[in-house]
């Protein structure tokens, strides 16, 4: 694996180091790359996790993985206190730059900074894939969530009809890593991208393990037929 600022991809191992140097070299171009590579599907995405955590004004929730703070910043347009935990500081402090009054704080998945029961609802997007062990981060989650609390993982996932899967998976594996070199400041963590969401969990296998962490009422809903999937849980 290369180790030069802009050619550094992370290994499917998820070393956290490594996941969090690869994303300090995208940060700077992250949310325009998302925005090209998704064609435009991820501020839909984005919207539909906020109203999925059914967020009441005066609520606070905690949103892990939040990168630059542009998820961050969508769920607080409900009304709810929204604050953001990223492992990577180049993806901080870009976000930081850009929405500078979006609350950003360094945290593990792991090993959150806040007391139990600290939040009324959380959420991961597009980020649990990448942590270390996928079953410890659901059980952190619940940690910090008051009992009654609600849980939304978006994550990529697998869509629904064969042939349209086929494309996709091309798409993934073919002319991602080629529309990421025009677009990206680091094409190569692209590639691992690619390479993470093949490997990923589907809708039912991922649904099993967040009740196997203790999440109780676990529901999914597919969005664009299954490439990204919205699962719900709830605190005991």
């Amino acid at each position: 694996m290369s180790r030069t600022p802009q050619g550094q991809r992370a290994s499917l191992d998820k070393q956290p180091h490594e996941v969090a140097a690869m994303f300090d070299g995208v940060a700077s171009r992250y949310d325009l790359t998302n925005t090209v590579l998704s064609f435009g599907q991820d501020r839909g995405w984005r919207r539909a996790t906020r109203e999925a955590l059914d967020l009441l004004p005066g609520e606070r929730v905690l949103d892990v993985g939040a990168g630059t703070g542009v998820s961050t910043e969508e769920l607080a347009r409900s009304g709810a206190y929204a604050v953001g935990v990223d492992l990577s500081l180049g993806m901080l402090y870009a976000g930081k730059r850009s929405r500078p009054l979006v609350p950003l704080l360094a945290g593990d998945a792991l090993r959150l900074p806040f007391a139990d029961a600290s939040f009324d609802a959380v959420t991961i997007s597009f980020c649990l894939r990448n942590v270390a062990d996928t079953d410890a981060a659901l059980r952190e989650l619940a940690r910090v969530t008051r009992p009654g609390g609600r849980l939304v993982v978006c994550e990529f996932s697998t869509p629904t009809n064969p042939a349209f899967r086929t494309v996709y998976l091309s798409y993934l594996m073919r002319s991602l890593p080629a529309v990421a070199r025009a677009v990206s400041s680091n094409p190569e963590a692209y590639v691992y991208l690619a390479e993470s969401v093949r490997a990923w969990s589907d809708q039912a296998a991922l649904a099993g393990r967040i009740g196997g962490a203790g999440w109780g009422k676990v529901a999914w809903r597919n969005l664009t037929g299954g490439v990204v999937a919205l699962h719900r849980g709830i605190r005991p």
